[in-house]
């Protein structure tokens, strides 16, 4: 069965830096593209990063670009989020998200199939 988990959520000050992980099983992740969201209050869903299966390319929103690093280890079929220079307007419940038959990056949350428990994020003073 299919499973995305999440972990590496917390609270963190303004400047700061977490790791979010993303551990599959039931699948091998680096055939397929793996997505992060967020979810705040009160707010839609929305992507913030992207990497494809096929060539490990990356897509980011000018939102978090220059902040924020997805990458995966084959390995221990996770895919990581890291997330520095964290802003308030970051706190959310984060999730990574996949689908198995589309091979693009999407921020189109429509397009994912499985989805992850969330983990949150709170960055405050």
């Amino acid at each position: 069965q299919l499973q995305l988990v999440e972990s590496g959520g917390g609270l963190v000050q303004p400047g700061g830096s977490l790791r979010l992980s993303c551990a599959a099983s039931g699948f091998t992740l680096d055939r397929y593209t793996i997505s992060w969201f967020r979810q705040a209050p009160g707010k839609e869903r929305e992507a913030v990063s992207c990497i494809r299966g096929s060539d490990s390319s990356t897509a980011y929103p000018d939102s978090v670009k220059g902040r924020f690093t997805i990458s995966r280890d084959n390995a221990k079929n996770t895919v990581y989020l890291q997330m520095n220079s964290l802003k308030p307007e970051d706190t959310a419940v984060y999730y990574c998200a996949t689908t198995l038959t589309f091979s693009g990056c999407s921020f189109y949350s429509r397009r994912y199939d499985y989805w992850g428990q969330g983990t949150q994020v709170s960055v405050s003073t």
